[in-house]
């Protein structure tokens, strides 16, 4: 295994590239009891267009979350039932990019790492348990189907793309998920779920090569060949509707606004891109900023008012709102703040108290385990380290956030969704 060590940060990471295609890092912690395992593909929602052999196949939204779910039959029983008996905490989720399974322990980790290579490489599906949980995923979408947070990301998620499928919730739909079936999740474990295009990540006091060892036992011995995936006609820097809503049983509105923006290749560069893209974010409306400050005393933002940079199959965005009684004039600040950092220039003595922080609270992170190996794994699907963030952080000057708002916060490329409250119509 190759041997990194991080000085600046304390940490030491080994990697490994399997003959299967597996990467594996494995992160000593002699000093703890506790191990975590986290086992990822690259593989989400968004994934919906692919081809096997010489074909392209579409699926119908939500399979790779309703694969997630069946993931965990096996011949022998529920894996999640055999883990949490074993002594283990195990979970799993689904992203637009990304399925990722995992669990912590501080007993019986070799035994219960061998139980989730195995059951995430072993698919075992049949007709009737595929209905089963089509009914159990319907009912969750309905939940969804109600829940205002839910409708107002994905309201503003329909105003800012018209072809991309981030368009399209990740559980899919009650019509959707009907269209299922054990023969497509077949399909789809068999393109998305080979070692080449998986990443292993173990925390913790392990022997790294116990894990190398323990992988070669339990996963396939060839490679599979990397997904050719297709995610529909690109899109514009305009947003597909410029404003939306709709009512339901709230108190109070609630919006979202975005601002679709150019993506970046994977590599350092992107990394660097999402690093000045928080710290952007944060000097425009962070909770210690002027901006939001300045309305959270006059009681037009509450405290859940929050913005984020998000990066997804083709895309880039940024989103920022939450609760308010008067959405279009909390937005119209905004833009009003953007204007008028890009004129004057951010205040440097904010702006280096802000790196500062940031510096430390990504060194703090690291000291979870979940956190560490995530950024790991989607550190190598998008082609960067992110260990090396503390390191970029420090190179990053105020012109450099004066750049990033200049020429990606452009007002023709904010889109914004809002929820009213229906007054009991």
């Amino acid at each position: 295994m190759t041997f990194k060590e991080y000085s600046s940060i304390n940490e030491h990471v080994y990697t490994t590239k399997l003959p299967n295609g597996l990467t594996i890092y494995v992160v000593p912690k002699p000093e703890f009891h506790k191990k975590f395992a986290f086992f990822a593909t690259k593989y989400g929602g968004a994934d919906r267009r692919f081809k096997l052999g010489e074909e392209w196949i579409d699926t119908p939204a939500g399979v790779a979350h309703f694969l997630e779910h069946k993931m965990f039959d096996t011949e022998n029983g529920n894996a999640l039932e055999h883990l949490s008996q074993n002594g283990a905490s195990p979970n799993a989720y689904t992203e637009n990019d990304m399925t990722a399974y995992y669990f912590e322990c501080t007993d019986k980790f070799m035994e219960n790492l061998e139980i989730l290579l195995s059951f995430v490489s072993t698919p075992h599906f049949t007709a009737e348990s595929v209905e089963k949980e089509q009914g159990i995923i319907a009912q969750e979408i309905r939940m969804c189907d109600d829940d205002s947070g839910f409708n107002l990301y994905y309201g503003l998620l329909q105003s800012l793309f018209k072809h991309n499928p981030l368009r399209e919730n990740i559980v899919g739909t009650v019509e959707s998920i009907s269209q299922i079936t054990e023969e497509i999740l077949y399909d789809c474990h068999k393109v998305f779920y080979n070692p080449s295009n998986m990443v292993l990540c173990v925390v913790g006091d392990i022997e790294p090569n116990a894990v190398t060892d323990i992988a070669q036992k339990v996963l396939p011995e060839t490679p599979g060949k990397s997904p050719q995936r297709d995610y529909g006609l690109p899109e514009t820097l305009t947003p597909a509707i410029r404003e939306g809503s709709k009512s339901m049983d709230i108190s109070l509105p609630i919006f979202l606004a975005g601002c679709k923006m150019m993506p970046v290749n994977p590599g350092a560069d992107l990394l660097r891109s999402e690093i000045v893209s928080a710290l952007a974010l944060d000097l425009l409306m962070g909770s210690s900023s002027p901006l939001f400050q300045r309305l959270y005393a006059d009681g037009l933002v509450k405290s859940d008012f929050s913005a984020s940079f998000n990066l997804a199959v083709d895309v880039a965005y940024v989103l920022f709102g939450g609760e308010t009684r008067h959405p279009q004039k909390a937005y119209d600040e905004v833009m009003k703040e953007i204007s008028r950092l890009i004129t004057e220039g951010p205040d440097t003595a904010f702006f280096e108290r802000l790196k500062k922080a940031s510096i430390g609270s990504h060194i703090r992170a690291l000291n979870s385990f979940g956190i560490l190996a995530t950024g790991l794994v989607e550190g190598h699907f998008n082609s960067y380290d992110i260990l090396t963030v503390p390191d970029i952080l420090s190179t990053i000057e105020v012109d450099d956030v004066t750049q990033y708002l200049r020429e990606n916060l452009v007002s023709t490329r904010f889109a914004m969704y809002t929820i009213n409250p229906n007054n009991g119509k």
